[in-house]
Order: structure tokens, then C-alpha cells, then sequence
């Protein structure tokens, strides 16, 4: 299984436009237009990859290759959808892209956001659970208040990471957010950061472990809770 780390910088994985020819984009925020992809390194088509679905936060320029370079160079194929007004269609055209050109595992299809773009991961997952391996939002809360357990039995058997700054909780958010969890029966871990960006080395490293534990089956199940 092609899982183990380079130390060679982002030139090493591959950014294509879904569906267009194969010479490498330059790691850019996406505009309006085809969805971006990142190919691993040694990518071996008779090995089905885990996909990350990156849903960005329109406010804040978003790098691909360099999120990847972070993230992994070797474990995953990667998608942004383009840009567009409804998140998740753009996410179900980025998905149906990627796997007609690239090998895909079915059930190891993860969204990752950052800011509002994990806000709407957490939509999207809520209301398809069972199309997901798992939901990871760096910075964006989770919605509270618009009743997206109403599948509950399928979204307890789905593992949901959030990534925080210590700065940006507020308490009784959280206290909130954990109690929903607890009650329902779900599982999400939650990882409090000091004074880190959402898209830092530590956190997006956290974020591959975090993948990886459940692509490799070694993730424990465990209620929610907080790490320093």
C-alpha cells in the first residue's frame, strides 16, 4: 500500500484538471471552472485510492498542492470542486470526475473544508452519511442548529474530526456540540490548537493520521473528545 511519506517537496505530486489533458497546473486558489486535481506520487492505477474532497472557505486563498504537500504526498488523491453556488452539487460532479479517470475506493471518500468549506462538509456528510468514510473541518463549526441527525442510526457510523483554535471556542458552543454528540450516539473527535492556522503543518498532519487510522482500519471508536 502506497502509504509511506516522501521528504520531496510539491512538485512530487501531480494538480490536473478533472476530465482535460494530463501537463501539471501550477498550485493556484481554483476559479470558476473545471474542478482541480491532485494526483500522489507513484500513483499506481491497480490501487484504490482514498479521495479527499476539499471544500475551501471562499474568503480565504486556498493552495491544493501546497494543502496536499502537508497533508500527504503519497496517500491520496484529492479534489476541489469548482467554484460554484451550491457546495454540494459541486461536490457530487467533482467525485464523479475523479473517479472516471482515477483509481477510487468507493467507501474511503473523505470531505475535508476549511472554514465555512467545513461547515458545508458537515452538511453534505450529515445528509448522505452513508456516501462517506468521513467528514474533517478545519476551523469551521459545526451547525448546530439545523437538525442534521434526523438519520442518526447511519450518521453514528460516521467518524467526524474537528480542528479548532483554542482562541476561536467558545465554551458553551462546545459544550453544546458535545452533548448533541454524546446524546446521539456519534462519534467525533475534537482538537483544540494554540495560535495555529487551520491549514499548519500540525494540523493538517493530524489530519492525514487521522485519515489514514481509518483507511487502515486502526481507528479505535471512542466518544468525542478534546486534544491539546
Amino acid at each position: 500500500m502506497p502509504g509511506r511519506e516522501s521528504k520531496r517537496a510539491v512538485r512530487g505530486g501531480r494538480i490536473r484538471q478533472a476530465g482535460a489533458a494530463r501537463p501539471p497546473l501550477p498550485a493556484l486558489p481554483a476559479p470558476a471552472g473545471p474542478a482541480r486535481v491532485f494526483v500522489p506520487q507513484g500513483y499506481e492505477p491497480g490501487y484504490d485510492y482514498p479521495l479527499v474532497v476539499w471544500l475551501a472557505d471562499p474568503a480565504t486563498p486556498f493552495d491544493l498542492g501546497r494543502a496536499m504537500a502537508r497533508t500527504s504526498l503519497r496517500n491520496f488523491v484529492a479534489v476541489q470542486p469548482a467554484a460554484g453556488r451550491d457546495p454540494e452539487a459541486r461536490v457530487w460532479r467533482a467525485i464523479d470526475r475523479v473517479r472516471d479517470r482515477w483509481s477510487i475506493h468507493d467507501r474511503r471518500i473523505y470531505l475535508v473544508g476549511q472554514g465555512s468549506g467545513g461547515t458545508d462538509a458537515f452538511r453534505i456528510a450529515c445528509r448522505t452519511p452513508d456516501a462517506f468514510g468521513g467528514v474533517v473541518s478545519l476551523g469551521g463549526p459545526f451547525p448546530l442548529d439545523e437538525g442534521l441527525f434526523a438519520a442518526v442510526h447511519r450518521i453514528r457510523r460516521l467518524p467526524m474530526l474537528l480542528c479548532m483554535r483554542r482562541e476561536a471556542v467558545a465554551a458553551g458552543r462546545v459544550d453544546r456540540l458535545l452533548r448533541l454528540f454524546h446524546a446521539a450516539g456519534a462519534a467525533l473527535s475534537l482538537r483544540l490548537y494554540p495560535a495555529v492556522a487551520d491549514l499548519s503543518p500540525t494540523v493538517l498532519a493530524d489530519v492525514n493520521r487521522w485519515l489514514m487510522d481509518d483507511v487502515c482500519g486502526t481507528a479505535a471508536s471512542a466518544p468525542a473528545r478534546c486534544a491539546p
